[in-house]
Formats: structure tokens, C-alpha cells, sequence
């Protein structure tokens, strides 16, 4: 092999691994970026009935910081565990409902109605916005954070004590409405402080 042979061929290594840094550099960057359009602010409407009153909106998101939730009122564990847990953030920051919203949104609308609703949250704080829909709305609902919120497998059609399988995070939104965050169930404390007063803070 001539010399300028052996120069053509290791320029060409040396390109074709150059092009595989940068594949797989883009590869990371495509897995590991945030999303492109935030969650809560999908673009995707939604409408839902609130047990403060009229119906609450993709708009409605703006004006205030806010907790939500997604969750329903026969859930064991996780759901009275959170709501407990963000009304504990609330006023651990000395912050108020007018400052820091907290939303409940059933993924339930078979048996959760408005009323079954306001009596659960209001259980916990009376500021507590719940939020109710029918099938539809529901779906849209949790087509708009990208929730899940399913009857959970080995029930009977007509068994009315049902569980429900549903996404356990709650999502920071900042007062523009705009997606900042989640908060993991069972979070260590003063992780999730941190990330609610960095939300209100701006």
C-alpha cells in the first residue's frame, strides 16, 4: 500500500468516527433534553368542572403557582399521602393559597363527582381546588400532562370498590402557566421544598 493510499484510508477512519461522536452525541442530546413543549402547556384543551366554582381551563393555569395532582377519592394511599404532604409544603413556606395553588384532579369520573370531590379535598385544606370531568374531558385532561389513570386489572365490570392505576407525581406549574417540575411521591422532604419555593420565587 503506497503511502498516500494508507493517508486516504486513515482520513477516512478518522471521519467516519468523527460522524459517530456526533450521532452519538445527538442521540444523547435527543434522550436526555426536557420536551420540546412543556407539560401542562401541550396546547391540548381542556375543561373540567371546579369545586370552587365554574369550570377551570388550559388558561386558568395562569395568574398563580400551582401543585396538581392527579389522583381519586377511593385511592388508599398515594392520594391522601400527597395532598397531606403538599398542603405540609404550603405552609412550611408560610406561602398561601394566593400564592400557591393546589389542584386535585380525579381521574375517576365514574364515581367522583363534583360533590364527592369538594367533600375529599376540603377534607385536607378548604383552599384545595378539586377538579371534575366526564369521560371525555377527563381524557383530555390527561392527555394535556401526559398522565395515566386506569381501572386497575382483576375487578368485575360491576365491582364499584375498584382501584385505579394512575401517574403519582405531582406537576410544578409557574404562574405563566408554564411546566417547571414534578415532585415524586414519597420525595425526600427537603428536595421538594426546594423545588416549590424555587417555583414561587420565580
Amino acid at each position: 500500500m503506497t503511502t498516500s493510499s494508507k493517508s486516504l484510508r486513515n482520513f477516512r477512519i478518522v471521519l467516519w468516527a468523527l460522524v459517530a461522536v456526533v450521532a452519538i452525541g445527538a442521540t444523547a442530546l435527543y434522550l436526555f433534553r426536557p420536551p420540546a413543549r412543556p407539560l401542562g402547556v401541550t396546547g391540548q384543551p381542556f375543561e373540567l368542572a371546579s369545586t370552587q366554582g365554574g369550570n377551570f381551563t388550559q388558561d386558568s393555569l395562569r395568574g398563580t403557582p400551582s401543585l396538581i395532582f392527579f389522583g381519586y377519592t377511593f385511592c388508599p394511599d398515594v392520594c391522601p399521602t400527597t395532598l397531606a404532604e403538599t398542603t405540609a409544603w404550603r405552609e412550611a413556606l408560610g406561602l398561601t393559597p394566593e400564592q400557591l395553588r393546589i389542584i386535585f384532579v380525579t381521574v375517576d369520573p365514574a364515581r367522583d363527582t363534583l360533590d364527592v370531590v369538594k367533600g375529599y379535598v376540603e377534607g385536607f385544606d378548604p383552599s384545595i381546588i378539586g377538579l371534575v370531568g366526564n369521560e371525555a374531558q377527563t381524557e383530555a385532561v390527561k392527555a394535556a400532562f401526559g398522565v395515566i389513570g386506569e381501572k386497575a386489572d382483576g375487578y368485575a365490570e360491576d365491582d364499584p370498590y375498584y382501584l385505579v392505576d394512575h401517574t403519582a407525581l405531582t406537576f410544578l406549574i409557574d404562574a405563566d402557566g408554564t411546566f417547571k417540575s414534578t415532585v415524586s411521591y414519597e420525595e425526600a422532604s427537603d428536595t421538594a421544598l426546594a423545588k416549590v419555593k424555587r417555583l414561587v420565587e420565580g
